[in-house]
């Protein structure tokens, strides 16, 4: 019994230390949201992940949603809350609410951040022209302030982290007349990541990951290549927010990222597993 378990601790420890040599100084980016953002345990136990993750050598950069945030201002405000296809209209008024909603989730996960001894800088896609974009329309349908993403300018981000800075960035960015838009934050977070050439991009949200039925989670897929992501999204399975999620995670991985996760956040320490483990607490979209 006891060569047993230290048979498993050997196995455990083999597989954490071919993570940290794997990923030792390489960028990983995180996206991080859903109800895993609103909940204080699983938002410490997330932040306590990403300090091990800097500690072991990764460079981790946070982009982060906040549509929960932004939904309640909306609300107390009076403001109509309207999508198409999982993208939130945005007019002039929805803009100033969802940048000023943003800002508030965005230092306030730089100052747990920096609690965990994690030295973080909150930025917005709109800092240094990081992130342009154009207008984005949905079949036709005007979205408002919505922006498609053009470019991302990562020279601010690298600079940041060959100080030791993890970014945090929430997704807004301007057009080429400097006018803020909103964007979807999994198009930030896969624009990011192929922008600095990550070498894992992971989603933390608060589903269990792509499921053949959205509604019964013991139809979790545990991987999918590019073409079968493409078929699933033909299936009409993919709805609401999974939409682009799935999108945006093709795009992704055609255009270099190695690895991207859509992962359940609310499992604890599912971002180490993530790493340091054959474990995934999701679904794993492979070219």
């Amino acid at each position: 019994m006891e060569t047993e378990i230290i048979s498993k601790d050997s196995e455990l420890i083999n597989k954490a230390m071919h993570g940290i040599k794997e990923y030792n100084g390489k960028i990983v980016v995180v996206k991080y949201g859903g109800s895993v953002m609103t909940d204080n345990t699983v938002k410490r136990n997330v932040i306590e992940d990403l300090a091990m993750l800097k500690g072991a050598g990764l460079k981790p950069i946070v982009v982060h949603g906040g549509g929960k945030e932004i939904n309640k201002w909306l609300d107390k405000l009076g403001i109509e809350n309207k999508f198409i296809d999982g993208l939130r209209v945005t007019d002039s008024k929805t803009f100033e609410v969802a940048e000023m909603a943003l800002s508030k989730v965005n230092k306030e996960l730089v100052s747990l951040m920096e609690s965990f001894g994690i030295k973080a800088a909150g930025i917005s896609g709109i800092d240094g022209s990081t992130i342009t974009v154009k207008k984005r329309y949905c079949k036709g349908n005007d979205l408002g302030l919505v922006g498609k993403i053009s470019n991302v300018d990562s020279s601010m981000l690298t600079t940041l982290l060959d100080g030791g800075i993890t970014p945090v960035i929430s997704p807004l960015g301007v057009d080429k007349y400097y006018c803020g838009y909103n964007i979807n934050a999994d198009e930030v977070a896969c624009a990011v990541a192929t922008s600095v050439k990550a070498q894992k991009l992971v989603f933390l949200t608060d589903i269990e990951g792509v499921c053949k039925d959205p509604k019964d989670s013991s139809t979790l897929i545990p991987e999918l290549t590019v073409v079968e992501a493409k078929e699933f999204l033909n299936s009409g399975n993919a709805a609401g927010g999974m939409l682009p999620k799935l999108i945006n995670c093709i795009d992704a991985v055609e255009n270099g990222v190695s690895k991207v996760h859509i992962t359940d956040g609310r499992t604890e320490h599912s971002l180490l597993m993530e790493f340091f483990s054959n474990k995934c607490a999701g679904t794993m979209i492979l070219n």
